[in-house]
């Protein structure tokens, strides 16, 4: 008798069908990250207008509130007066950029000066609580403030923010196009 030995023929994928697979992979990877990596510039971009639309408007709200016709930064922090609720002496006196950052983002009087802490007297603001937000693409919060009001003026190299005291115009300190995808020049911001 003889006996019949039966083999079960394992089944698996041939090389020509993984080959297959890994190139249809390697297709739509190609074809998926650079949706991707064009995201983060437009994240940057819609960062860049909402900062610039978050100071912008606490830049008016301030010049509002302080008679209609000074913005941050152009009358210098005086210094020296006492602040409410034990808050210390006012912010030391300050010009240009430390003015607006004072300004901004502590409670000022009519006159502008800047305490932590609010009364009656210091009533006006804080504007912004978190301070000056970063500028995106150079990932730096400095403000440039030009001395004399003059308008501020980007530079090609330049870092943060560019801020005018006598127009109370406000912009991204650089030159260059907001990343490359969509190549919008800074002041169309």
């Amino acid at each position: 008798m003889s006996s019949v030995i039966k083999r079960s023929v394992a089944r698996g994928f041939t090389l020509i069908e993984l080959l297959i697979v890994v190139i249809i992979l390697a297709i739509l990877a190609a074809i998926a990250i650079p949706q991707f990596s064009s995201s983060t510039v437009d994240a940057q971009l819609s960062a860049l207008d909402s900062n610039l639309a978050t100071v912008r408007s606490a830049i008016e709200q301030y010049r509002v509130q302080h008679n209609g016709n000074v913005y941050p930064g152009a009358v210098a922090v005086a210094g020296g007066t006492v602040c409410p609720n034990n808050g210390g002496n006012s912010v030391a006196a300050a010009v240009g950029e430390a003015a607006l950052r004072a300004q901004l983002s502590m409670f000022t009087n009519a006159a502008g000066e800047a305490c932590p802490t609010g009364d009656t007297t210091f009533r006006f603001g804080p504007y912004l609580r978190q301070g000056i937000p970063t500028e995106p693409f150079s990932n730096s919060n400095a403000v440039t403030v030009p001395a004399n009001g003059a308008a501020p003026v980007a530079v090609a190299a330049g870092l943060g923010w560019a801020y005018s005291t006598g127009t109370g115009q406000f912009i991204k300190n650089n030159t260059a196009a907001d990343g490359g995808v969509n190549n919008r020049p800074f002041n169309q911001h």
